[in-house]
């Protein structure tokens, strides 16, 4: 991560300018932007207040804040444009190999990433990561609370590892290619409980489902090939694909599903390689796929020629019976991506591909290429935790709990002015504030919130008033207050 002058470490994001400090008040704001900027919690393309708009918010005069976004100007962290204000620049780290170059092809807004890492690095500075920038909540983050997962029996099972003499067994050598055949065996016992047929064989362990996602564009995929995604969709992914050099190809997502007649077009027309998609509890809408569009996407895949890949890391929130492409095509068409870090052990990091044997072939060469092997140790304790029946046990009291902070979420945020797009499910909610999120999310910055305003969640990056809300990090009345005042 970058490193902060001394001036910019000092100062806090949520705090307040000091009139009496030794540094200016221009000094002060162009400091806390500067550290916004550097840590990615502003993302390149983002847009600072205006002039007008900083001072009244700070209260200050225009001049403090033109000479303070004249200082980041010379350090080349924002640039002026013309009639519409001043904008975060990339960084030269952030800028693709051909940008860099002055390829012609990186002014393409579908090659362009989303920048979702700020984000997610605005969660890790909220667990104390020593960024020089502080956090009250992060109410747009896609993570269960740490609280809510804690549990004896993963100290339990480590000790159980250890007893049994497996320790050094998955410590002093380096694990199977594919993963612990014990945990292989047990993920095929629980997909085969939502009626998926895929022998361990057709299994490969993965640090986390980003990693099993990264690994499938990696072996399928190559630089200029087109890709179909949902919009909105999840940042992330739009991120991991524009890295690799894809072509994204937006298919709306509605209540029931992607947009199927946008979704044939696109595919008769530019011969997509994949199409990356949520069949159960949708992020950002909380919604799942019907049956009957299922099938129907299913026979566009047959028809044109591409892989649907199934990202199910919401599975165990969901119920067993909602539909999934992967169990009604048995992996003919289809790719299964799931983890556990949503609901057992997020910092185990241990995700799973499932597939056809001859794609989990593919995969292999690109896991021993890029990792050789992911921890055997966690995976051998995520087995028995498995057997023991542990993730069963933990689901149905996050499921309890969670039904509740829904209802108190919803409810909170219908009285600060938000209206869901969605009916409210699962664990994320999808909310229309009737103001630009972008904006908003700068403003609850100021106060200590880090929100996932609507645009990290399209292809293009489009301005919109919606935003991503966690349930169950949106219980506390405090944010709820700076929202509403933020909001007017």
């Amino acid at each position: 991560m970058p490193h902060l002058n001394n001036t910019e470490a000092a100062v806090d994001a949520a705090a307040p300018l000091q009139r009496r400090a030794a540094a200016t008040l221009a000094e002060q704001l162009s400091a806390q932007y500067a550290a916004r900027i550097r840590n990615r919690l502003l993302p390149p393309g983002s847009r600072l207040p205006s002039v007008r708009d900083c001072a009244r918010h700070h209260s200050l005069s225009t001049q403090t804040v033109v000479a303070a976004y004249d200082r980041l100007q010379a350090q080349g962290l924002v640039e002026a444009r013309p009639q519409r204000g001043y904008f975060v620049r990339a960084l030269q780290d952030d800028l693709p190999a051909s940008s860099r170059r002055g390829g012609a092809d990186a002014a393409s807004p579908l090659a362009a990433p989303t920048h979702a890492t700020a984000l997610v690095r605005g969660m890790f500075h909220q667990m104390g990561a020593g960024s020089g920038v502080s956090l009250r909540g992060a109410p747009g983050s896609g993570v269960l609370p740490a609280q809510w997962l804690e549990s004896p029996a993963l100290g339990a099972v480590l000790r159980r590892v250890a007893r049994a003499g497996e320790l050094e067994q998955a410590s002093l050598h380096y694990g199977h290619p594919m993963g612990d055949p014990l945990l292989r065996e047990a993920l095929s016992r629980q997909l085969a409980a939502l009626s998926l047929r895929a022998p361990p064989q057709q299994i490969l362990a993965t640090s986390g489902a980003s990693q099993a996602l990264d690994l499938v564009l990696r072996a399928l995929t190559r630089p200029g090939d087109a890709v179909l995604v949902e919009s909105p969709g999840w940042a992330m992914q739009f991120a991991q694909m524009a890295h690799h050099g894809l072509k994204l190809l937006p298919v709306p997502r509605g209540p029931d599903g992607p947009d199927l007649d946008t979704l044939e077009q696109l595919a008769r027309v530019h011969a997509p390689r994949l199409f990356i998609c949520v069949s159960v509890l949708h992020n950002p809408t909380g919604q799942s796929l019907s049956a009957a569009s299922a099938h129907r996407v299913l026979q566009l895949a047959q028809r044109y020629g591409f892989q649907v890949v199934e990202d199910d890391v919401y599975a165990a929130l969901a119920e067993a019976s909602s539909p999934r492409m992967s169990v009604l095509d048995q992996l003919e068409h289809t790719i299964y991506l799931s983890g556990f870090s949503k609901i057992l052990a997020p910092g185990w990091r241990v995700g799973f591909v499932a597939a056809a044997p001859a794609i989990i072939d593919r995969l292999i060469d690109q896991k021993l290429l890029a990792v050789l092997t992911t921890p055997a140790l966690t995976e051998r304790a995520l087995a028995h935790l498995l057997e023991q029946g542990q993730l069963r046990r933990t689901t149905q009291q996050v499921r309890d709990r969670l039904d509740a902070a829904r209802a108190r979420a919803v409810r909170l945020a219908e009285k600060a002015g938000c209206r869901f797009v969605t009916p409210p499910r699962g664990l994320l909610g999808w909310v229309d504030t009737g103001v630009d999120t972008a904006m908003l999310a700068q403003r609850l910055l100021d106060a200590g919130y880090l929100l996932a305003p609507g645009h990290l969640f399209d292809p293009l990056q489009q301005p919109t008033t919606r935003m991503r809300i966690n349930f169950t990090q949106t219980q506390d009345e405090a944010f709820w207050r700076a929202f509403a005042a933020a909001r007017r």
